[in-house]
């Protein structure tokens, strides 16, 4: 199963993410993850990758799509994976098509966790209290949203038009979550 993962920030899908990988049998690729690891090995792209971030900038596409690329030919990656936080933007998509087009690969199912806006905006904010961050002010989190909204939700479209996309309330209980994300799954087929 080669899938992605999407939804709005506070969706919850790092969380189940880790959850659905480990009921699939299939690695949880994370783009946040992928930053953090080339920056810690000190690699070529995470230098890099470290520059932008340090300002405080977007990493450009070149160098996540280049991170991306080198994490799906890992081994654990060949048989299938769940992607989080990638694509992001409609260009990503194309990127995404021909890194696994290399592999004679296809993406198998996009699925987008769903929850009203102000449910997300109390979510992120009680986990900002709890986490101690500062930075994340309401203010922020909206604004997070709208980003999210006018840049990522667009390739929900371009998924949807292939068959692939399955959306699903991301609002409840971890595991509850996780049994409709595997039942929409089962859906695809059909």
């Amino acid at each position: 199963m080669r899938m992605l993962l999407m939804g709005p920030p506070g969706a919850g899908k790092g969380t189940q993410a880790k959850v659905l990988a480990e009921r699939l049998n299939i690695p949880a690729v994370s783009t946040g993850d992928i930053f953090r690891a080339n920056v810690k090995d000190e690699t070529p792209l995470g230098l890099e990758a470290k520059r932008y971030m340090d300002a405080g900038d977007y990493v450009p596409d070149e160098v996540t799509n280049a991170m991306v690329r080198d994490r799906l030919s890992d081994a654990d990656a060949g048989d299938g994976f769940l992607l989080d936080g990638y694509p992001r933007t409609l260009a990503q998509v194309g990127t995404l098509d021909d890194i696994l087009a290399e592999h004679g690969h296809k993406l198998d199912a996009v699925v987008a966790l769903t929850a009203d806006t102000d449910v997300l905006v109390g979510r992120m904010l009680k986990r900002a209290q709890t986490d101690g961050r500062s930075d994340d002010s309401e203010e922020v989190i909206r604004h997070r949203q709208d980003v999210y909204t006018a840049e990522t939700k667009p390739l929900l479209r371009v998924y949807e038009q292939r068959g692939l996309l399955v959306e699903v309330d991301g609002v409840g209980e971890i595991d509850e979550v996780s049994e409709r994300v595997i039942a929409a799954l089962k859906t695809l087929g059909d």
